[in-house]
């Protein structure tokens, strides 16, 4: 039964781009400056061994149905926390169903959070499990958006059966610039997994995973022209999803016309994203994508230029 270090303390965590394509519930990425928020307080009002939310808007305060409650009563859980209660304030910085790992950035955060006043004791590994449950009730068992959110950068889940997560390396020094395109339209993670096909045919699995394989390799070499190539190549999952979305499309073919190495659907969308090599470029193709969105899908829209998160969640 640890003993707090702190009284309160305010954890971030970043907004991640999950699935980069044909990496269906195995590739994700954490991007600067988007994210959540979460402040966590000791409180005795708070029954010890409890978690309670404060504050929070358009999201329920049971800690039970909320990513950030049950991500922190997970960490809870693990550390045996029985002598102290704490609440939690959580401020949203991502839209709710944006395809920006909204629901991940909220549970990392939380995460974080407990356990850093707690003095620290977990691994990230095991913060990412307590995500991982978050995410299980929430959206899907799915670690592609809470495992880049802890831990920064590019992520490949090896495995599930047991939880094995590999950390992709993009070189230092090397252009990757990412271009957010959010509409103002909201893609529930569980209505666009359901349009998803049971079964997959040897030709598109081949394909698939030939993309996957070249995505690994853009990652570690710092190539973006190649990254974004295979970003754009999925010949399962976007095809199902990008008519649900107006506009995406028309948004898709603008990005490449305006130089774009690659755009596709960032999550389970509406946010399109795609990735160049330079800030300036970033910002015409996002004025392009932004206009795309007008014309093929009557949707207004914000663009977002910005680099890979490198740190993941963490104190602020």
């Amino acid at each position: 039964d640890p003993s707090p270090v702190a009284s309160a303390l305010t954890a971030f965590a970043p907004a991640t781009v999950a699935n980069l394509g044909p990496g269906f519930d195995v590739l994700g990425c954490a991007v600067d400056g988007l994210g959540d928020r979460v402040t966590v307080q000791v409180d005795p009002a708070v029954a010890p061994g409890d978690v309670s939310i404060s504050s929070i808007s358009r999201l329920s305060l049971d800690p039970r149905r909320n990513c950030a409650g049950i991500a922190a009563a997970a960490v809870m859980r693990m550390l045996d926390v029985r002598s102290v209660g704490l609440s939690l304030a959580l401020y949203k910085g991502l839209p709710l169903g944006s395809g920006l790992g909204s629901s991940a950035a909220s549970a990392a955060s939380a995460a974080v959070a407990v356990n850093e006043i707690f003095g620290a004791p977990l691994a990230r590994s095991d913060l990412v499990l307590a995500g991982l449950e978050s995410e299980a009730k929430v959206s899907g068992y799915h670690a592609d958006n809470i495992a880049p959110a802890i831990l920064g950068g590019f992520v490949l889940i090896r495995s599930y059966e047991p939880l094995e997560i590999l950390r992709l390396e993009f070189p230092v020094g090397k252009e990757l610039v990412f271009v957010l395109v959010s509409p103002e339209f909201e893609a529930p993670t569980k209505k666009m997994r359901a349009v998803l096909p049971a079964k997959v045919g040897m030709k598109d699995l081949a394909a698939n995973c030939s993309q996957v394989a070249a995505l690994v390799k853009a990652i570690i070499e710092g190539d973006a022209g190649l990254l974004g190539s295979a970003m754009s190549s999925d010949v399962v999952v976007e095809p199902r999803r990008i008519g649900l979305i107006p506009g995406m499309q028309a948004v898709k073919a603008t990005a490449l016309a305006a130089g774009a190495f690659g755009c596709t659907i960032s999550g389970a969308g509406p946010t399109a994203v795609a990735v160049t090599d330079g800030e300036e470029k970033g910002k015409v193709i996002g004025e392009r994508m932004v206009e795309a969105f007008m014309a093929g899908g009557r949707l207004k829209a914000a663009a977002t230029v910005t680099r890979l998160d490198r740190v993941g969640a963490r104190l602020i």
